[in-house]
C-alpha cells in the first residue's frame, strides 16, 4: 500500500474539532493511545493500515477517504520474483520468430489458470511471461482479444497481490481495452475495484463500482446466471468499498442487492471462462462475514464459520480469505491458539498465497504482541510470513 501523507495534521485537526482528547479518540475507535500519538506526531514508520484509518474515521464521524490522502504509487520494479511479469507487460511488443496462432496460446492459458487457481504464483509467472509476448502478436479478432484480456487480467491480479500496484493498474487498463464482451469487462472491473481498495483509493473504487453496477444491472426476467454473477460481483465490491469508507448505508444496500442476485442464481457457480472467481450464495455468505470483521463483530464471524465449515477451497475462491477473517475474529476474542491454528491450516494448502497477504501478517503480529513466549507452531509461522517479533 502506498505511503499515507498528511494523516497526522488531519487527524489532530479533526480530533480537536470534535472536542476529543487523544485518550477519548482511543476509547471511541479501539486504536491504541500510543498509535494515535505517533500518528499525530508523524513518528510512525511504514504505512498506516486501512483498518486503522477506518476505525479512526468512524470514531470521528467522517469518511475514511477524508482522513486519508493517498499519493499515487511511485514507479518502480516489482518484487524480485515478479519482475519478469512486470517487464513482460511494460516492454515494447517483440516480433516473434514465427507466426503465432490462437490455439497454442489457448492451451497455455489453461496452464496459467491452473497455476493461478492453485495459488502457485511462481509457476504462473514462468508460464505467463512468454504467453503475454505471443498474445501481443495476435490480430484484433474477438478470440485474440479475449485471450489477451484474460492473460492481462490474471497478470493484473497477481501484481495486485504482490503490491506492484502501478503495473497492476496498467495491466488491467489494457485488459479492459482488449475485452471483447461485457462479461469479461465486468470481471476485469471487479479485479480493478479490488486493486483500488488495496491502495486505499476508496472514492475511486466506489465510483467505478457504482458506474458499472448501474450499467450491468440486468432485467431479472431475462438474466442468465452469468449476467447475475457479473452484476453481483460488482455489487460485492461496491459494498466493500463503501463499508471501508464509512458509508454503512450504501454498503448494506449493495450487499442486499448482491444477496438477491445470489438467490436468483440459486447455486454456487464455479469459476468460468470470463470470471476468475466463483459466484453464488456461498460467496456472498463469506462476504457477509467479512463485513462483520470490519464492523467489529467477531462473534458473528465465528458463528458464520460454523455454518460454513463444510465448504472449502473447491467450493469458493473466497474460502482462504474467509479463513483469514476467522483467524482475525479469534484474535479479537483473544483466542490466540485458535487463530494460529487457522493460519497454519491456510499455510499448509496455500503457502505462496498466504505469504503475500499483509492481512495474515497483521493477524500473526497481533498474536506475537500479546504473547510472552511463542509456541513452536507460532515460530514456524513467524518465519514463514516474515513477521517481526
Amino acid at each position: 500500500m502506498p505511503e499515507t501523507t498528511d494523516i497526522g495534521p488531519k487527524l489532530r485537526d479533526l480530533r480537536k474539532r470534535r472536542g476529543m482528547s487523544q485518550r477519548d479518540l482511543a476509547a471511541a475507535s479501539g486504536v491504541s493511545l500510543s498509535t494515535i500519538s505517533k500518528l499525530e506526531q508523524g513518528a510512525t514508520t511504514g504505512d498506516v493500515r486501512l483498518e486503522t484509518a477506518h476505525r479512526l474515521a468512524a470514531a470521528l464521524r467522517v469518511t475514511t477517504t477524508r482522513l486519508l490522502r493517498r499519493e499515487p504509487a511511485s514507479p518502480g520494479p516489482a518484487p524480485g520474483a515478479w519482475l519478469p511479469l512486470q517487464q513482460a507487460l511494460e516492454s515494447p511488443p517483440a516480433q516473434p520468430d514465427e507466426d503465432i496462432s490462437v490455439q497454442p496460446i489457448t492451451a497455455g492459458l489453461s496452464a496459467v489458470r491452473a497455476a493461478y487457481f492453485g495459488n502457485r504464483l511462481h509457476d504462473l509467472v514462468a508460464l505467463a511471461v512468454p504467453l503475454l509476448r505471443d498474445a501481443d502478436a495476435l490480430d484484433d479478432g474477438p478470440d485474440a482479444r479475449a485471450l489477451r484480456a484474460h492473460l492481462l487480467q490474471i497478470a493484473g491480479s497477481v501484481l495486485t497481490q504482490v503490491h506492484a500496484y502501478e503495473s497492476a493498474e496498467a495491466a488491467l487498463s489494457r485488459a479492459l481495452d482488449a475485452s471483447p464482451d461485457r462479461l469479461r469487462a465486468a470481471s476485469i472491473v471487479t479485479t480493478w475495484v479490488w486493486l483500488l481498495m488495496r491502495q486505499g483509493r476508496l472514492d475511486d473504487a466506489r465510483e467505478m463500482a457504482i458506474r458499472w453496477a448501474d450499467d450491468l444491472e440486468p432485467r431479472v426476467s431475462r438474466a442468465t446466471p452469468e449476467d447475475l454473477a457479473a452484476w453481483g460481483w460488482v455489487l460485492l465490491q461496491l459494498s466493500a468499498a463503501c463499508l471501508r469508507d464509512g458509508r454503512k448505508g450504501e454498503a448494506a444496500d449493495a450487499l442486499r442487492l448482491a444477496q438477491s442476485a445470489a438467490v436468483l442464481t440459486g447455486r454456487e457457480l464455479p469459476r468460468g471462462h470470463e470470471r476468475l472467481a466463483t459466484w453464488g450464495p456461498l460467496t456472498v455468505a463469506y462476504k457477509r462475514a467479512e463485513r462483520d470483521i470490519v464492523l467489529d463483530r467477531p462473534d458473528q464471524v465465528l458463528k458464520a464459520a460454523e455454518r460454513l465449515s463444510a465448504s472449502g477451497p473447491a467450493d469458493s475462491t473466497e474460502h482462504h480469505r474467509h479463513r483469514l477473517d476467522v483467524a482475525r475474529a479469534h484474535v479479537q476474542m483473544r483466542q490466540h491458539g485458535e487463530a494460529v491454528g487457522v493460519l497454519r491450516e491456510v499455510h499448509e494448502v496455500a503457502p505462496e498465497w498466504l505469504v503475500q497477504q499483509r492481512y495474515a501478517q497483521d493477524i500473526l503480529g497481533q498474536v506475537v504482541e500479546r504473547r510472552r513466549t511463542l509456541t513452536p507452531e507460532m515460530r514456524e509461522l513467524v518465519d514463514a510470513l516474515g513477521t517481526p517479533v
